[in-house]
């Protein structure tokens, strides 16, 4: 998935940053409401880490505003207030679920799949394309049944091509779903990528649509 962490605390969203990359995840970092509103306005996102407190202004204001544009991306609040009314208001103003600091990275990555899982438009248990079977659950590809060894970013790869097979990925949207900003993208990663998982689940298994970009299919 493609994350925003919006956090005022550098070393906070380092932290949260590393180890969202590390379960796999292209994650950008916001340290003010500004540069949380401009990537949010440039970005397609799967889902965006907000925190209440900002130097440059209050969460809350900022998620509703968020909302009334309709920018309807999926938000976490983290905040260190944890008094009911609190957590109440925030769900009020459009949040996907409420995480009280100091909280554990495990617990927000599970609840960051879950909100994902709930905010698809036709969330699925399992994805099929022949003899590949995708269980997006647990992150894990079997062809004939056996599971097949991924690495993270081939795993993300194969999630954001098989969410809609009918319809072709381009490249720009790969390595949006690859890369966060900043990162170095080397011109032919894409091209790598799917070329190791061809070796791995049969050239079949991806389609080159010339000119438009990769799109699944059956192996």
């Amino acid at each position: 998935m493609r994350l925003l962490v919006i956090e005022d605390e550098p070393d906070l969203a380092e932290a949260v940053g590393s180890y969202l990359r590390a379960a796999g995840h292209a994650v950008d970092l916001a340290l003010t409401a500004a540069d949380a509103e401009a990537a949010l306005a440039a970005t397609g996102y799967d889902l965006a880490v907000l925190d209440l407190q900002l130097p440059d202004g209050e969460g809350l204001a900022i998620l509703r505003q968020l909302r009334e544009r309709g920018v309807q991306t999926p938000m976490l609040i983290t905040t260190a207030r944890d008094r009911i009314t609190e957590r109440i208001a925030g769900l009020e103003a459009g949040a996907d679920d409420y995480l009280v600091k100091p909280y554990d990275l495990d617990e927000m990555q599970a609840r960051i799949l879950a909100i994902h899982r709930r905010s698809a438009a036709s969330p699925e248990i399992e994805r099929r394309f022949g003899r590949l079977l995708l269980l997006p659950e647990r992150r894990q590809a079997l062809l004939d049944g056996q599971p097949v060894h991924l690495t993270l970013r081939e795993w993300a790869l194969l999630e954001r091509l098989s969410r809609r097979s009918d319809i072709t990925v381009s490249r720009a949207q790969m390595e949006d779903a690859l890369y966060g900003f900043g990162d170095e993208v080397e011109s032919n990663a894409i091209e790598a990528h799917i070329s190791r998982l061809r070796a791995k689940l049969g050239r079949e298994a991806i389609v080159t649509e010339r000119g438009f970009g990769y799109r699944m299919g059956q192996v």
